[in-house]
């Protein structure tokens, strides 16, 4: 992780694989065009026009930006899933699902703490 201070909330998430409560990250609701950034280190990971509204309280992307996450197999919860984290600190992001729309057919279901968004305007 970068050096910037995380919340105990984010330290959760990224470090020790938690998740936030569906519905409680302000980011489910944002629309502008921007980036979607690890906030453990900054790593451009999404592109704000692969997010969608899933439905599921966690802000969602049906693709991430090429070679910014990597998989593992989490077996926890009594369940076989595909969890993402981010390829530069590894960081725990969130899941992937096959339930999301085209073209990739794909659900980066993610914690919005894990995240920071950076307008297109700011850039």
């Amino acid at each position: 992780m970068s050096a910037r201070e995380l919340s105990p909330e984010q330290v959760h998430i990224l470090k020790g694989h938690g998740t936030e409560r569906p519905g409680s990250s302000e980011l489910n609701h944002e629309k502008r065009a921007g980036l979607f950034m690890c906030a453990g280190c900054g790593t451009e990971l999404f592109d704000a026009k692969t997010k969608y509204e899933s439905g599921s309280g966690w802000p969602s992307f049906y693709d991430a930006m090429p070679g910014a996450v990597q998989t593992t197999t989490d077996t926890s919860h009594g369940m076989t899933r595909t969890e993402f984290h981010c390829a530069k600190c590894g960081g725990h992001l969130g899941h992937i699902f096959e339930d999301g729309p085209q073209p990739t057919g794909l659900r980066f279901c993610t914690n919005g703490a894990a995240l920071d968004f950076v307008p297109a305007e700011k850039k």
